[in-house]
């Protein structure tokens, strides 16, 4: 099934409209009853997260009656659907509001993500950021982008390779086993500098546009990583499960290094997992 140029831009405008909507209003005025928790006290589910995921999601149905459709909120209820992406003619992960514990915090660092997939396989990838109201897209084969509010565009590159003691990156490791997760957290200060941003969106749009080099993830849920996976390769980044086997929608498992290239991702696996 054929996802093209003008899909692509709707599905632009309706995470902007979702963002717009549902998401600004309700930033640093939510309601007591407005915020609960999910899994943990760091896995929080808004009213915001709800009422966006059901505005994208129902369009999605009106637009692509057949195609699959993975939401984040949706598959907390029924984690059964994930499995569909692999063979779904057309498929859409989405994500109404990553980084939500940020939201719920009244920290600015949130976005609206989508992707879109052929048999398993991404062929878009948004990332729309409400509060600077642009998106950060790509299409496979098209390179990444930044669509600003009026429509222009500017294409984006990851950073020049660099050695590990200069790197700059992200390391998400609360989902990792206890071992694992002490040997990252003392090696990571082989490189220059790391930041958290508690947003998947936000630190793949810094090492999509060159700011930083690397991105750790322990955790693969589609809708947080499908979209930014595609747009760092398609900005020219590599990227790889920590064993280096190919990421896909259909891995839960087995963690996600983002690096500038495949060289740097080998220097920086062997650095972090030093023993």
């Amino acid at each position: 099934m054929r996802f093209g140029d003008s899909d692509l831009e709707w599905l632009v405008d309706l995470l902007a409209q979702a963002g717009a909507e549902e998401v600004m209003p309700r930033f640093r005025r939510l309601k007591r009853d407005e915020v609960r928790e999910k899994s943990a006290s760091t896995d929080l589910v808004t009213e915001a997260d709800v009422r966006a995921e059901a505005l994208i999601v129902q369009a999605l149905r009106e637009r692509h009656p057949q195609a699959l459709v993975v939401a984040e909120e949706a598959c907390a209820a029924d984690p059964g659907r994930i499995a569909g992406l692999a063979q779904a003619d057309l498929a859409f992960a989405i994500d109404p509001l990553d980084g939500t514990f940020n939201f719920a915090a009244g920290v600015p660092l949130f976005a609206v993500m989508g992707a879109v997939l052929v048999k398993g396989e991404a062929v878009a990838g948004i990332i729309h950021d409400p509060v600077g109201r642009d998106s950060l897209i790509a299409m496979r084969g098209a390179g990444a982008h930044v669509r600003d509010e009026d429509g222009t565009t500017t294409t984006v590159r990851v950073a020049e390779p660099a050695p590990v003691a200069q790197m700059i990156g992200s390391l998400a490791w609360q989902f990792l086993p206890l071992p694992e997760r002490r040997r990252l957290a003392r090696n990571h200060t082989r490189c220059l500098a790391a930041v958290g941003y508690r947003c998947a969106a936000h630190e793949y749009r810094l090492i999509a546009t060159g700011h930083a080099h690397f991105a750790l993830y322990g955790r693969l849920m589609p809708w947080d990583h499908v979209a930014g996976a595609l747009i760092h390769a398609e900005a020219g980044g590599f990227s790889a499960r920590f064993d280096g086997s190919r990421y896909t929608a259909a891995h839960l498992d087995g963690g996600l290094l983002a690096t500038t290239d495949p060289e740097s991702w080998r220097a920086l696996r062997e650095a972090l997992w030093e023993e």
